[in-house]
């Protein structure tokens, strides 16, 4: 698609927002989506935004899935996962999962229009918590169930590439060749 090209290439979400506790600069999913809209809107594109909740073991993870479809109808997507914690001091159940979802859709919207947040202090972050949210057998359950559901070849070359953590594992590798090879045998 000819316009994701010109999104990725003119779309600028600068870091606008300060996290005081933290002392870092960081973009949320509403800085991508304002930057996005005037260009969306020269290009006659449209973006959704869609979350399922899906349980993988006894944990429940939130996926986030953004579409952008153009004037003829042609789509490209991605998805991006988080987990939700079982407790947060002072917050309720909803709060909990709105930001689980606030922070999949924004790393779905960056896989997508190809921003990198590498330097986001979440992406430094070493502390337990945060290392066992992001352990690499979480994610290949989690890029399993991707892969079981894919059902064109499209699907696989975007699961790999929203998967940075697992491209060099072999267990990850051979579910996306095996997949393929029944895609394009059917």
């Amino acid at each position: 698609m000819k316009e994701l090209f010109l999104i990725q290439s003119k779309l600028k979400a600068p870091k606008g927002k300060t996290n005081n506790f933290g002392g870092y600069k960081y973009r949320s999913c509403e800085d991508i989506l304002e930057a996005a809209k005037p260009i969306l809107r020269e290009l006659a594109c449209t973006i959704t935004l869609n979350d399922d909740i899906i349980q993988v073991g006894d944990r429940y993870y939130l996926k986030a899935t953004v579409t952008l479809r153009n004037s003829e109808g042609e789509t490209e997507q991605t998805t991006a996962w988080a987990r939700e914690e079982e407790t947060k001091k002072g917050t309720d159940a909803s709060q909990i999962t709105g930001a689980a979802s606030s922070y999949a859709r924004k790393y779905a919207l960056c896989g997508l229009f190809a921003i990198d947040d590498g330097k986001d202090a979440d992406s430094l972050n070493n502390s337990p918590a945060y290392t066992e949210r992001n352990n690499d057998s979480d994610y290949l359950a989690m890029a399993k169930q991707e892969i079981d559901a894919a059902t064109e070849v499209r699907t696989l070359t975007g699961i790999f590439n929203n998967y940075t953590n697992l491209q060099h594992d072999g267990r990850f590798i051979s579910m996306l060749t095996n997949k393929r090879k029944k895609l394009e045998n059917r």
